[in-house]
């Protein structure tokens, strides 16, 4: 019999929420918001040395600086402005992991600038130039099928195709928008049955549960524990 590969599950850190210390209990790998939709050196800091201290996976969470909107709203940037912005960005985390003896693992862009670039191969393009002018070895998480998974590739990249236990899809897989209602999956079980679903699809290979969420942690607990009973492995 052929042993279930391991799925990583992954959240988001140092976005000001209370419980960052809870969720690095619960997954294998974090995305560490790097002061543009939110966090400072501060937070970022702390999200590093809560990180190794967990053996949890460190990555870089870039997104539009902007922190009135989170990071969540379109914006039309050129092309170099978002190459430099994601850039910047990496580069920071990378140098705060580095003082700290660790290396980052991954990144994953946030909110509206990771969605965007799913759709739009030259924005893809220019997210994946800052992150490989930091680093061609990152590890990029990203949607399968999407313009950035394909500009990750192009690149060179190693791409971490990754599926969502607390949003909705539509029909053609992409991300229902946040401003839709039922966009976000608030019921413990009903993000444990769309775990399980996605896992048992065999398409992606971390998944996420958004940290900011108010059953993110309770979320994850009963996502292990399903792993569990169901066997699959949960680690990288």
């Amino acid at each position: 019999m052929t042993a279930m590969r391991a799925i990583d599950l992954n959240a988001d850190l140092g976005e000001g929420g209370s419980e960052d210390a809870a969720l690095l209990g619960l997954v294998t790998s974090a995305n560490i918001a790097c002061g543009g939709h939110a966090g400072n050196e501060e937070t970022m800091r702390r999200s590093i040395e809560l990180a190794l201290a967990s053996g949890v996976a460190i990555g870089a969470h870039p997104g539009y600086e902007d922190r009135e909107h989170f990071g969540r709203i379109a914006m039309v940037l050129p092309l170099e402005e978002i190459t430099a912005l994601v850039r910047r960005q990496v580069e920071k985390l990378a140098g705060l992991a580095a003082a700290n003896g660790a290396k980052l693992h991954h990144v994953k862009p946030h909110g509206a600038l990771y969605n965007q670039a799913g759709r739009d191969p030259l924005l893809a393009a220019a997210v994946v130039e800052g992150i490989t002018r930091v680093s061609p070895e990152l590890i990029l998480y990203a949607q399968p099928g999407s313009a950035l998974a394909e500009a990750g590739r192009t690149a060179g990249m190693a791409v971490c195709p990754e599926g969502f236990a607390d949003r909705r899809y539509r029909d053609d897989g992409s991300l229902m928008p946040r401003g839709e209602p039922g966009a976000v999956i608030k019921d413990v079980e009903t993000a444990v049955a769309q775990a399980l679903e996605i896992a048992a699809g065999g398409t992606v290979e971390t998944l996420c549960v958004h940290g900011d969420g108010a059953t993110a942690v309770a979320m994850l607990h009963a996502i292990r524990a399903a792993f569990r009973d169901a066997g699959f492995p949960v680690g990288r």
